[in-house]
């Protein structure tokens, strides 16, 4: 028995043997409650970064705790591994995308199995394999078919250095989520899902998702952005169509003096179209000086605007109001055109202050603040919340709130108007003209137009001889194998469409091929799906709570109304984890602050990378990267294998049995109290909060217990059932957290079956009650009462419990107390002055 770990020995050892035995492979097994326990997958970036391990060893432990919970625990791991990252480092290393990709796999993997993650390996898939593209071509065509895939020529975002369109999700800030490089605007045609069919029910829905962080279902909500209100028509002067506005204060419509519109509002060119003049010009400049700024650069620079000359009419108050082009309208939200009401939004005071536009009161507070007449020329700040109407004709004296009902009800029955939902959410655009990608799988026929690829013709197959440089414009489109075929409706040649899928569209079904992965005649085996998912535990990083988890949410209710999964929603529980940093700033290569996960490994162990990753924060806060605190970790299992290795060689009688003392009264008592102690502590951490770091404390502080015993009793008082009790269940605790240690502790302790395959260790309750001493109450000296308490209550606890005791306050009272003298154990001395 080596009296130190040996780590690359003990880790090797077990790594081989869980895969020769197949001890994480899962089937369907009715007899046990099931639990699926999911990380999102990763990217196949080439190496494992400390953000990775981080991630799936929250995954791990939560994994192996249901299991040993009694679980039938499905833990699968896979890799998204379309898109532009391998594209484009295939492009500067003259490879190709899928040779870059599955290297790349083969690492991560490697990696993966150096750490002891509990996967059931034989559920792997990439998304790039044709066996698993093909479903997600088929998904697309399921939802062309219900009417949810469409194609349109629409003004994009275009990434200049990514060569590639992005959906509006994917803008952050006017750049590029994954280059930053600045976004333009370009009109192509592309193909779009219609999520925005699905908004109500993504927001409603958020209240089924009790166990997400209420940060996320905030954003999501944000996201959609759903608000009531009313479109109204305002006729423009010498035009037959009128500009239609959409406004949630309706009630304010008497205090417009102005119409502001988008610069790339369609409307903008044709009220100025033939003219010349200056403020054509003007508008013109205008317009092309903001077409490519982001929506946070055009929300948060000063408000800027010209007039166009033209004017529209205000249809309830009859009043000519001016039509501007302002910096701050956006065409995606609303109409692209919004009604200036200086008076009462203070954006519009600002705009209307600084181009001298009139401002109208028509609303004021109960209190009267506001002057009783129309001009706000003295106005400072807009009044923006809820009144009474003044200045707005026959609604003058009615409540904002019976105003806008009554304006939304006039205006209907006008057929000016009609009550209104506004969305911020936008259908989402597909369309990638990049080559690391799934083919969309439609062609284009002369003679029939759009038509879907069979179902029997999938997968349409991504080329491999395709010259993938980004010139602006689809790879495939100059492959011409690939792109003739036949119309698979009239036999006559037709055109394979170019365009690949964005890559979220694969990442968003995945977890349901996970439950049958090689299924060959759908997507998934519906009994399958109807045992393992929704998924119970889902893990990943908050900056997926757009992207991802809204796209899988909308994929998931959309496989529902088809009849193919009994749930609404794909994720019941999920854990946003923080960051790794290093110095107060993530981990980049960038930043050249990385750290190695394989250099941890190797000088350390992966039992001791998994522990201080999860030991050194909550899961949900960002974790700064400590050497000292790797270090430390690594001497706490150093410390585990003396103290279990210890007992194994002082206790166990050459034929097997435990030698020892029967029991030794105070001391044996406290251990096992502790003992039971942490194991409720660790329990209840885990289940309850995913508290990793305070139940990892909780074991080291049982172990110093341990090691208080060992030193202060002589070793032929020592309770030797007790020690083997403590190295048994010191041994199940730490299995999730550490599985090569506890595997070979295990096997050390004298048991064939896995750790891993054990019961959690259960608490005694009877273990947990303290004994209880009485202790001497005593005020300036002498005694004045006793008091029971449990022999291990904390000094405050004495204190507390002293103070509120009635004799010590009736000889207390009226007088200062100036110090409380407390000897544990024996008594508490009030002292006053």
């Amino acid at each position: 028995m080596e009296d130190r770990y040996d780590f690359r020995a003990v880790e090797a050892k077990w790594q081989g043997r869980w895969e020769a035995s197949g001890l994480y492979s899962r089937g369907h097994d009715p007899s046990r409650p099931k639990f699926y326990c999911l990380e999102m997958f990763p990217y196949p970036s080439g190496n494992l970064h400390m953000g990775h391990v981080r991630n799936y060893s929250i995954g791990d432990v939560v994994a192996r705790f249901y299991t040993m919970n009694g679980y039938n625990v499905l833990h699968p791991m896979g890799w998204d591994a379309f898109g532009l990252p391998a594209e484009n480092a295939a492009i500067q290393r003259g490879v190709h995308p899928a040779d870059w990709t599955y290297a790349n796999i083969a690492t991560m993997r490697s990696q993966l199995k150096g750490l002891g993650m509990s996967y059931d390996w034989g559920r792997e898939f990439a998304t790039c394999d044709p066996e698993y593209y093909r479903w997600t071509q088929w998904l697309f065509l399921l939802l062309y078919r219900r009417g949810l895939a469409y194609r349109k020529k629409a003004p994009v975002n275009w990434c200049p250095s990514c060569t590639t369109v992005l959906a509006n999700e994917q803008v952050i800030d006017g750049a590029c989520w994954r280059c930053k490089s600045q976004v333009e605007k370009r009109d192509l045609e592309q193909w779009f899902f219609r999520i925005t069919a699905y908004a109500d029910r993504l927001l409603r829905d958020l209240e089924l998702l009790g166990g997400w962080p209420e940060k996320v279902r905030v954003m999501q909500q944000n996201w959609i952005g759903r608000s009531e209100g009313v479109e109204i028509t305002f006729p423009v002067e010498a035009r037959r169509e009128g500009i239609t506005v959409f406004t949630t204060r309706a009630d304010t419509v008497f205090g417009v003096t102005a119409l502001v519109l988008a610069p790339e509002h369609p409307l903008v060119e044709e009220l100025i179209a033939g003219r010349g003049d200056e403020l054509a010009v003007q508008v013109r400049a205008f317009a092309r000086r903001l077409a490519d700024l982001g929506e946070r650069e055009r929300t948060e620079m000063e408000k800027e605007g010209v007039p166009t000359g033209a004017y529209a009419v205000n249809p309830l108050s009859g009043e000519r109001v001016p039509i501007w082009v302002a910096n701050y309208v956006l065409m995606e939200y609303g109409t692209g055109a919004v009604m200036v009401v200086p008076a009462h939004d203070q954006r519009d005071l600002e705009f209307a202050r600084k181009y001298g536009l009139p401002v109208k009161v028509v609303v004021r507070p109960a209190d009267a603040s506001l002057p009783e007449g129309p001009a706000g020329d003295g106005l400072q700040e807009a009044f923006e919340d809820d009144g009474v109407l003044v200045n707005s004709g026959p609604y003058s004296g009615l409540s904002s709130a019976a105003a806008r009902e009554q304006i939304a009800r006039d205006v209907t029955a006008r057929g000016i108007g009609r009550k209104a939902v506004n969305y911020r959410l936008r259908d989402w655009l597909i369309s990638r003209q990049r080559y690391w990608g799934a083919p969309i799988p439609v062609v284009y026929c002369d003679a029939c137009g759009i038509v879907p690829v069979p179902e029997e013709r999938l997968p349409v197959l991504l080329p491999r001889q395709v010259d993938f440089t980004p010139t602006g414009g689809s790879p495939l489109a100059r492959n011409e194998d690939f792109v003739r075929t036949d119309c698979p409706s009239c036999g006559r040649p037709a055109r394979r469409e170019t365009d690949t899928m964005d890559t979220f569209m694969c990442s968003s079904w995945y977890y349901f091929r996970f439950a049958s992965p090689r299924c060959e005649t759908a997507p998934f085996d519906r009994d399958e799906v109807a045992y393992w998912l929704p998924v119970d535990q889902y893990i990943g990083g908050v900056e997926h709570a757009v992207l991802h988890l809204l796209y899988s949410r909308f994929f998931t209710k959309v496989l529902y109304d088809a009849g193919l999964v009994p749930f609404v929603e794909p994720f019941t529980n999920l854990l946003t984890q923080g960051m790794v940093t290093l110095g107060g700033a993530a981990m980049s290569k960038s930043r050249g602050n990385i750290v190695s996960p394989d250099d941890i490994v190797r000088r350390y162990g992966a039992d001791t990378a998994r522990l201080f990753i999860l030991f050194a924060a909550p899961p949900e806060k960002d974790l700064e990267w400590s050497d000292q605190g790797v270090e430390g970790c690594h001497r706490f299992l150093q410390r585990v294998w003396r103290l279990v290795t210890g007992i194994v060689r002082d206790f166990a009688a050459p034929v097997g049995g435990w030698g020892g003392a029967a029991g030794d009264g105070t001391a044996g008592t406290a251990l096992r109290r502790a003992l039971h102690r942490t194991i409720k502590k660790v329990g209840d951490d885990i289940r309850e909060r995913f508290n990793f770091n305070t139940a990892i404390s909780a074991v080291m502080e049982l172990v110093n217990e341990a090691y208080r015993y060992r030193e202060s009793v002589p070793r032929q008082e020592q309770d030797g059932a007790l020690l083997r009790e403590l190295a048994e269940k010191l041994t199940l605790l730490l299995a999730p957290f550490a599985p090569h240690l506890a595997e070979e502790l295990w096997e050390m302790l004298g048991h064939r079956e896995s750790v891993h395959l054990q019961a959690w260790p259960a608490y005694d309750p009877a273990a947990l009650v303290a004994e209880r001493i009485t202790i001497v109450l005593q005020v300036d000296g002498k005694v004045r009462g006793r008091l029971e308490v449990e022999a291990d209550a904390p000094r405050e606890r004495l204190e507390e419990a002293a103070l509120a005791h009635e004799r010590v306050r009736a000889f207390t009272r009226g007088r200062e107390i100036a110090q409380v003298v407390v000897v544990p154990g024996r008594l508490v001395n009030v002292v006053t002055r």
